[in-house]
């Protein structure tokens, strides 16, 4: 590929971008502020290229020609220099975020795409103090990126179409799905709908109508199932909008609509009860069965990605 991809952050979204484009072939120039760093970051992309040629997503050739393609810098002038797409996977603070952009801003050509990766932040906020604000974007990727295939393009008030439409061809030259929030608001299109069924599924447990592992055992087998294949909309259709409105009109007044976050999750986090990181959230995970999470997560993704074609 011509385009050349820099990726900013060299963490575990960093490097799973890193993965992604190299796998498709685009020569990788990755960002990091400590080249010590660089052994343990291409062993972590080797063995995640290890994963997917074992499971048959990559093979061996491209496996083994990977790293060739990706390179590791501590300057900023070189990932500027050597970039026509540069993706900022650093950590998820504005006024960190701003002042790199800004950096990027003066040190890049006039035609390099400056985006973020951010799952939140304002990508407006974030470009605010740029000169060429028009190539400020956001590509917001999904973890895994080199597995799951959505992206979500950003476009501010600012970013000019032809930026937008290029990226976008970029991405589906990566072999992703590129989707385009028209608008820079807060949770962009996926996260806003993922924490509204958050919301509610909190709810449910909150009020006892259900416990943790029924709620979840109710999405992941139950119309959890069909989102892959029949999405929200395209549902809605199926059944009529006249049949939803009748529902909704019905159902919607005790949903949980409210607009903080819910009491019983901020007494979890006061207490230290952080999920993974704690060993308790909702449930209790022993360290075997965070393992077993995670690897449930990869090889799930690798069979329903192969399900629907994408492999």
């Amino acid at each position: 590929m011509d385009t050349r991809i820099g990726i900013a952050g060299s963490g575990y979204m960093g490097k799973g971008l890193a993965l992604l484009f190299a796998m498709r072939g685009f020569p990788v120039t990755m960002f990091t502020r400590d080249l010590t760093k660089e052994e343990g970051i291409r062993e972590a992309i080797d063995n995640n290229a290890e994963l997917l040629s074992v499971n048959s997503v990559l093979d061996r050739v491209c496996a083994e020609s990977i790293q060739g393609r990706i390179s590791v810098t501590a300057s900023l002038e070189t990932l500027a220099d050597s970039s026509d797409l540069i993706i900022e996977s650093i950590v998820e603070d504005l006024e960190v975020k701003r002042s790199f952009f800004t950096k990027l801003d003066k040190l890049a050509k006039p035609d390099v795409i400056l985006a973020s990766n951010t799952s939140a932040i304002s990508i407006t906020e974030i470009g605010a103090k740029c000169v060429r604000r028009e190539r400020v974007i956001g590509t917001h990727f999904w973890n895994p990126p080199f597995l799951v295939p959505l992206v979500e393009v950003i476009k501010t008030e600012f970013a000019c179409d032809e930026v937008i439409a290029h990226t976008v061809s970029i991405m589906e030259a990566a072999r992703k799905i590129p989707v385009v929030a028209l608008k820079d608001v807060p949770g962009f299109i996926a996260n806003r709908m993922q924490h509204a069924l958050q919301r509610e599924a909190l709810n449910i447990v909150a009020r006892g109508i259900a416990s943790a592992d029924d709620v979840d055992k109710s999405i992941k087998y139950g119309f959890g199932m069909r989102l892959g294949v029949c999405p929200p909309l395209e549902i809605i259709d199926m059944g009529g909008t006249d049949l939803t409105l009748s529902i909704h009109e019905y159902l919607l007044p005790d949903l949980c609509n409210d607009t903080a976050p819910l009491p019983m999750l901020k007494e979890m986090v006061a207490q230290g009860e952080l999920g993974f990181k704690s060993g308790k959230g909702l449930r209790t995970w022993t360290g075997e069965e965070i393992q077993a999470s995670r690897e449930n997560l990869t090889n799930g993704l690798i069979a329903v990605m192969r399900a629907l074609g994408r492999l």
